[in-house]
């Protein structure tokens, strides 16, 4: 079976609220999620999810080839850019190609994803995480009452701007999941919002009234010193990680001893989260995937040693997309469709037409804009909220 062709898709996630970060956030509650269909001339098709703008550009370093081979293809992805280099919507372009290859390959062999990548257990263990930032503190409480229901022990809320305020929503959330466990695990995430001035301290006041699992990304993300004068002082590790492309991006932050929690972003591939995870393996440090649509990370995080906990942000799923897992007993219990298990329903897509036009991600606001005094605020930053499925 070989790689014939490649279609672009544009589908969007409707989370019903106002979703974001300390860098702000879409006020609409509409994403757009980049779907990417790898064509063969088997008749199978795979899937690859997150935005691949330099598709035309990358593709023909797999064209023509066996889709099995994904390995061997993902280093001929990085070889075929190696003069412009592979980072920002490059890196995004080969997870996604990536992605589909993985998928293919799974297909081809009969089996989901997980079972190809040789997991033992179909069980997923996660941790809610709502991007809520902008959310009032009653519907922050709506939002992670489902996840309670479902059996979740862990969560994280999105803060920096205020840590009073984000002690308060750490507690709020904590009571709610108490009802399954005595010490629920609290995660707080700055989103590179503090300076390496402000991060020790502002830490310690949140340690002071929470018992935080871990702080992520507390400053600027290649900031080793930083990351590690952080990890010294805090009693919660230090998770990072996300926003790094490639191997030789972890390894500063790994030889300073600068992380406790090694993340990487569902966008940037199967291929990068397990060479990630075996490299974090051999510092005895755990992996955690962040979450992105339809979790299709999660069959790879089934299959390391060192998985730790894998995010999951949404109960529902894109427009057009449907997957075969399920979100209960705290975590994502993995399904037998063959490859991710993820079907597209391409009509439902088409569908959308001109309310594609509804995601709000190109406006220059949001959690994608680095906002000019973050890093730099002397005094808490009041934060806009709105209620739950209500615009701001």
């Amino acid at each position: 079976m070989k790689i014939t062709g490649y279609r672009s898709l544009r589908t969007v996630h409707r989370w019903g609220r106002p979703v974001g970060d300390a860098n702000g956030f879409l006020a609409g509650g509409v994403t757009e999620v980049p779907v990417l269909l790898l064509e063969t001339d088997g008749g199978l098709t795979g899937v690859g999810l997150g935005a691949h703008g330099d598709i035309a550009r990358v593709f023909p370093a797999v064209d023509g080839a066996d889709p099995r081979a994904v390995t061997a293809l993902y280093d001929r992805m990085l070889a075929h850019v190696f003069k412009s280099g592979h980072g920002g919507s490059t890196f995004g372009t080969l997870g996604a190609l990536d992605m589909a290859l993985w998928d293919l390959k799974a297909k081809m062999a009969g089996e989901a994803l997980w079972r190809t990548l040789g997991a033992r257990d179909r069980f997923v263990p996660g941790y809610a995480s709502g991007l809520e930032i902008a959310l009032d503190d009653e519907a922050l409480l709506a939002l992670y009452e489902p996840w309670a229901e479902r059996g979740f022990t862990a969560a994280k809320i999105k803060g920096g701007l205020d840590v009073d305020r984000d002690i308060a929503r750490l507690t709020a959330v904590s009571g709610l999941l108490s009802r399954n466990t005595r010490r629920p695990a609290l995660m707080l995430d700055v989103n590179e919002s503090w300076g390496r001035h402000q991060a020790v301290r502002l830490l310690a006041r949140v340690e002071e009234s929470v018992d935080l699992t871990w702080i992520e990304e507390p400053v600027r993300r290649w900031d080793v010193a930083g990351h590690r004068a952080v990890a010294l002082a805090a009693r919660a590790a230090v998770a990072t990680g996300e926003n790094l492309t490639g191997l030789e991006q972890f390894w500063p932050l790994l030889a300073g001893d600068a992380v406790g929690v090694v993340q990487t972003a569902s966008v940037w591939g199967i291929t990068h989260f397990l060479r990630v995870s075996a490299l974090a393996l051999g510092r005895d440090l755990p992996v955690s995937p962040v979450g992105y649509n339809v979790n299709p990370l999660a069959h790879a995080a089934a299959a390391v040693p060192n998985h730790l906990v894998t995010e999951v942000q949404d109960l529902a799923l894109p427009v057009g997309l449907t997957a075969d897992q399920s979100v209960e007993e705290g975590g994502i219990v993995l399904g037998d469709a063959p490859g991710l298990g993820i079907e597209v329903d391409e009509a439902a897509i088409a569908a959308l037409g001109a309310a594609r036009e509804e995601a709000d991600w190109a406006r220059p606001e949001g959690p994608h804009v680095r906002p000019k005094d973050a890093g730099l605020r002397l005094i808490p930053r009041p934060v806009p909220t709105a209620p739950l499925g209500q615009a701001t």
